[in-house]
């Protein structure tokens, strides 16, 4: 990830939130969902000339059916 930020990309949810504790992974064997114990391995990464269209970028945590959940960016275009 620091590549992809030394080369000017933006991590789109840390632009609207800073708080940890927010994941889109967790390991279904050690059921690690039930206690918020994960990754965040799902990014939208924009360049900084992109920057301005995010108007949002977040994660929905409470959508079942997989050890990711989905994550959401909107633009303006």
């Amino acid at each position: 990830m620091d590549e992809f930020v030394s080369h000017g990309y933006v991590d789109t949810f840390r632009m609207f939130n800073q708080e940890p504790g927010h994941y889109t992974w967790w390991d279904l064997k050690t059921r690690a969902r039930e206690r918020n114990i994960g990754w965040r391995i799902d990014y939208f990464f924009v360049s900084e000339e992109m920057r301005n269209n995010v108007k949002a970028s977040y994660i929905l945590g409470d959508v079942i059916g997989s050890d990711h959940c989905p994550i959401c960016i909107e633009l303006a275009v």
